[in-house]
């Protein structure tokens, strides 16, 4: 009698970053104390948190701009904390990160600034790089801007350019720092809808840093908070509206505790 093939379970896929019980302090301040976190392939992650939680200090250290005092960083199955600066350049390369103000080079055009990456990280020619900048403005809706200085955008359109440079060299992850930061709602509201956008057609992962709200129950998958560096609530944006935690209903309420109210006395 022939025998049944041995079935061998197939292990899950490997999270394409994880954070492995990372800590990190400036001198006497404790910013990341003991945070792990995963985050799969094509998912849309955002961190809330009160100013000073950490925040940004994640996102700087999933692409290797800082490193952890203690703990351990994974991207795609590679350990990256302690990566000499020529392979990190390399995992840098797969991550674009749109900074909180945009940092778009004022003496430089449109067209020069999304160029930057491919010139400094590519040997394409210029009639390439041409293309490709038409191509990434027309994906965040500024086609024909090239020639302008930032100085004569308005605060949307520098934000939409930098994100255009962002995904210069189309990465498999965008890190958005603050990203709707001192625009109205209309303008917010636009970034949102090209965090999902992008997300969807160029099929990247998002990890999303705001303070946000609206924008963060908008673009989320998930919503992870941060509170005193360690992560305490975590789920959909359903899940975390609907949380008990009284941190979690204060901060997306948006209410001062009564702790804050006095210390205006």
């Amino acid at each position: 009698m022939p025998q049944s093939p041995v079935l061998i379970p197939q292990s899950s896929p490997r999270p394409l970053i994880e954070l492995k019980n990372v800590s990190k302090s400036f001198g006497w301040l404790n910013v990341l104390a003991g945070v792990s976190l995963s985050i799969e392939a094509g998912e849309s992650l955002v961190i809330i948190g009160a100013s000073g939680t950490g925040k940004s200090v994640l996102l700087k250290h999933i692409v290797g701009l800082l490193k952890p005092d203690s703990g351990e960083i994974w991207f795609d199955g590679n350990r990256i904390d302690t990566l000499s600066e020529r392979p990190l350049m390399e995992i840098r390369q797969r991550i674009g990160f749109l900074f909180q103000m945009g940092a778009l080079f004022d003496s430089l055009n449109v067209a020069d600034n999304i160029a930057f990456p491919l010139r400094e990280h590519t040997r394409k020619t210029e009639a390439e790089i041409k293309q490709i900048v038409a191509d990434k403005l027309r994906r965040v809706g500024l086609s024909g801007i090239e020639l302008k200085l930032p100085t004569e955008l308005s605060g949307g359109m520098k934000k939409r350019v930098a994100l255009a440079r962002a995904i210069a060299l189309d990465p498999e992850v965008i890190l958005y720092d603050e990203p709707t930061t001192g625009l109205d709602p209309v303008r917010s509201d636009v970034i949102n809808q090209l965090i999902i956008k992008l997300g969807r057609e160029l099929k990247v992962t998002s990890i999303t840093v705001t303070h946000d709200m609206q924008s963060a129950f908008k673009v989320g998958d998930r919503i992870v908070m941060l509170h005193e560096g360690k992560i305490i609530a975590q789920g959909t944006p359903q899940e975390i509206q609907a949380s008990d935690n009284p941190i979690v209903r204060q901060f997306i309420s948006g209410e001062a505790s009564e702790k804050e109210l006095a210390s205006l006395d």
